[in-house]
């Protein structure tokens, strides 16, 4: 006998669904998946009331939306509501928090359709981004077969730089948290679970579909939303889901790759200085330091990405990205 669903502030997740009497591709849009990350609930909003309206007519295919996939985490206004959503992302039939709870919904919907864009925003100052999966691979960590697709729909939402290399970098991460969670920490517990990297667009392909995250800017930049907006009206177009011009991709793309994850270990460690996603360094320039002293050096010449200076200890402090070499990005 199943267990009952604790009560919580707020139970239900919201979704907005159209269908065209005319067949063609599924895409589901989530905003919210962190809570305090609302500049995608906001462009989706937009474009749900356009449908409404009738100002938007969908074509062919289906879209789904679902403005506000993490309710608590959006009601307390913070980024997790009793864990991060946007890691360990999978079905359980012994849900022990609110974000399995509704894992147990957003999978199973993500599986229904083709393509994911997930809207999201970030702490420090930086122009908005896209986040892409691997190239085609046969792999244990990450097999996929429909790159020139995400790269494709990447390209077309209207930003000019890309980002890869999440999950293959998590899974190093994964290795080097493992010595340092206590055993009673539920939430650093799945910090060390090898699938902690996976949240909605790695969930996505591995159902068989295609996904990206988009980062539309700062969490309170007031051009985010319009971002948001404008990636969800080229997703539609580009898919040939609404009568639409078909967007021009990027012209200058910008590629970088993920390299290496550092996490926050103490409440006192610190960063040197404030910095800005995508800031460049030298190897061996200082970037923060420990409660202890430490310093902590760039290993590499790249740039600092996600860095983040409320980081909870024991999860990821900032990331080190370089140039990609990945070819075909047209």
């Amino acid at each position: 006998m199943k267990s009952p669903v604790p009560i919580y502030p707020t139970s239900q997740l919201r979704i907005h669904r159209f269908v065209a009497l005319e067949p063609g591709p599924s895409l589901i849009v989530l905003g919210a998946v962190h809570g305090n990350e609302v500049a995608g609930s906001r462009g989706i909003e937009r474009v749900v009331a356009e449908f409404d309206s009738g100002a938007l007519q969908l074509a062919r295919g289906t879209v789904t939306f679902v403005p506000v996939a993490n309710p608590l985490a959006y009601e307390k206004v913070q980024r997790n509501g009793e864990r991060n959503l946007n890691r360990n992302l999978r079905p359980t039939d012994t849900p022990k928090d609110y974000e399995d709870y509704i894992a147990n919904i957003l999978c199973p919907l993500l599986a229904k359709h083709q393509v994911l864009l997930d809207l999201h925003t970030f702490q420090a100052a930086s122009e908005p981004f896209a986040m892409l999966g691997p190239t085609d691979n046969n792999g244990h960590l990450e097999p996929f077969a429909q790159a020139a697709q995400e790269q494709a729909l990447a390209l077309r939402l209207g930003v000019r730089r890309v980002v890869e290399g999440w999950l293959s970098t998590y899974a190093v991460g994964v290795q080097q948290r493992l010595a340092r969670t206590p055993p009673e920490s539920r939430a650093g517990l799945l910090s060390t679970d090898p699938s902690y990297g996976v949240g909605t667009t790695e969930h996505m392909r591995s159902q068989g579909g295609y996904a990206i995250t988009l980062e539309c800017g700062q969490h309170n930049e007031p051009a985010a939303p319009g971002v948001a907006y404008r990636a969800i009206r080229n997703t539609l177009a580009h898919l040939g889901l609404v009568n639409a011009p078909a967007p021009e991709p990027c012209q200058n793309p910008e590629l970088l790759k993920l390299l290496q994850v550092v996490d926050r270990f103490h409440p006192d460690d610190a960063f040197v200085k404030v910095w800005s996603s995508f800031d460049a360094m030298r190897a061996g320039e200082p970037i923060a330091t420990r409660h202890d002293g430490t310093p902590v050096l760039a290993q590499i010449d790249g740039y600092i990405v996600f860095p983040n200076a409320t980081a909870t200890p024991g999860n990821e402090w900032f990331y080190l990205a370089g140039i990609s070499s990945r070819s075909g990005l047209v």
